[in-house]
């Protein structure tokens, strides 16, 4: 007999996803491993839309998600400047965000509402193209990161803010979200307001 999964609701998964990405993100940053900045997030959800050929109103709340992100992300600044920062720390914070940033962007792919952008982007593409999620985020994370290198290197003459944790993370932390999403997916199952409207339609 199968145990029965413990029900995540993901209007709860949400909140906590942006949190401890959020988070993840300035520990990232902290370890000075470096990091990147996505552009063009509204190009990212247009291309969605064209892509799956309608227009997807629940895509516009990500830039809300995103909003929020980015105040969280000042709060966390605020703070994080307590920690201890010689090199051996530097290493433990980076490998703490990895592991946070992997559980947290595994948790907003199950939640069942939009996410951020840049989040949104790949959990998307990988549904409308049927390639496993890993491939899909590894992909899109070393091509921003090779965007990002050329943009600062023609621009301001040499390559600036992808440190050695950047790199590391843009080829391997697709795998490891989709390890942690295969844990969750072994204990949970996630339902949001959005799911079963969408499980109605369905029927």
């Amino acid at each position: 007999m199968l145990k029965e999964k413990t029900l995540f609701r993901g209007e709860l998964a949400l909140p906590f996803a942006v949190l401890i990405n959020s988070f993840g993100v300035v520990l990232m940053l902290y370890s000075a491993a470096g990091t990147w900045t996505y552009i063009f997030q509204g190009l990212l959800v247009l291309s969605l839309m064209i892509m799956r050929k309608k227009f997807v109103p629940s895509y516009l709340f990500s830039f809300v998600v995103g909003f929020v992100f980015g105040e969280l992300l000042d709060v966390h600044e605020l703070w994080i400047g307590i920690l201890p920062d010689s090199l051996p720390w530097r290493v433990i914070w980076f490998l703490l965000s990895y592991v946070i940033l992997s559980v947290g962007i595994a948790l907003s792919n199950r939640c069942g509402l939009p996410i951020v952008p840049t989040d949104l982007f790949p959990r998307e593409l990988s549904d409308i193209t049927k390639v496993g999620y890993p491939k899909i985020k590894i992909a899109f994370d070393v091509t921003c990161l090779a965007v990002t290198a050329a943009l600062t290197f023609f621009g301001l003459g040499h390559i600036e803010g992808l440190g050695i944790g950047t790199v590391l993370a843009a080829f391997t932390m697709g795998k490891a979200v989709g390890i942690c999403g295969d844990f969750l997916d072994r204990h949970f199952r996630f339902e949001s307001f959005m799911t079963r409207r969408k499980s109605a339609v369905q029927q």
